[in-house]
């Protein structure tokens, strides 16, 4: 039985391009009963196309995320925010001091894919990181313990 309001989380990265886009995918295929996810950056870059492969292989299509900077979600009031980067961690932005917030890195698929000589060679970086994401999704109830009844 659905939440009859979910609490809105947001996942916050420094690009909003790879990270906090497969955190919200991940989120809204697993808890979409409990959470309202969303995510954004504190300096929008564009979907990262293989962040939308790796998480297509995993079962979900991220395709038609957009790449949001924070201010275009400044109507929203989030109970949690979770700073997936740390980058993102520092420069948290101010109109999000109501919100809960906590801190989970991940590695950077694009700066651990550089150099990569092809899609083939770069895509395991996302896998990795994508598994690791899903992993802290499913526990996130228990991280935000007492949220959830």
């Amino acid at each position: 039985m659905a939440r009859p309001n979910p609490i809105r989380v947001l996942f916050l990265c420094t690009g909003n391009s790879c990270r906090s886009q497969m955190a919200e995918g991940w989120a809204r295929a697993l808890l979409a009963d409990r959470v309202e996810a969303h995510s954004a950056g504190t300096s929008p870059q564009g979907l990262n196309r293989l962040a939308v492969i790796a998480m297509r292989e995993a079962g979900v299509d991220i395709s038609r995320h957009e790449s949001m900077s924070v201010e275009s979600l400044a109507r929203f009031e989030f109970a949690w925010v979770v700073t997936v980067c740390d980058s993102a961690r520092e420069a948290c932005p101010v109109f999000l001091a109501t919100a809960r917030v906590i801190h989970q890195s991940f590695d950077d698929p694009p700066r651990l894919a550089h150099g990569a000589r092809s899609d083939t060679e770069a895509l395991p970086h996302y896998r990795r990181v994508r598994d690791e994401i899903k992993e802290f999704v499913q526990r996130l109830p228990d991280v935000l313990q007492g949220v959830f009844p």
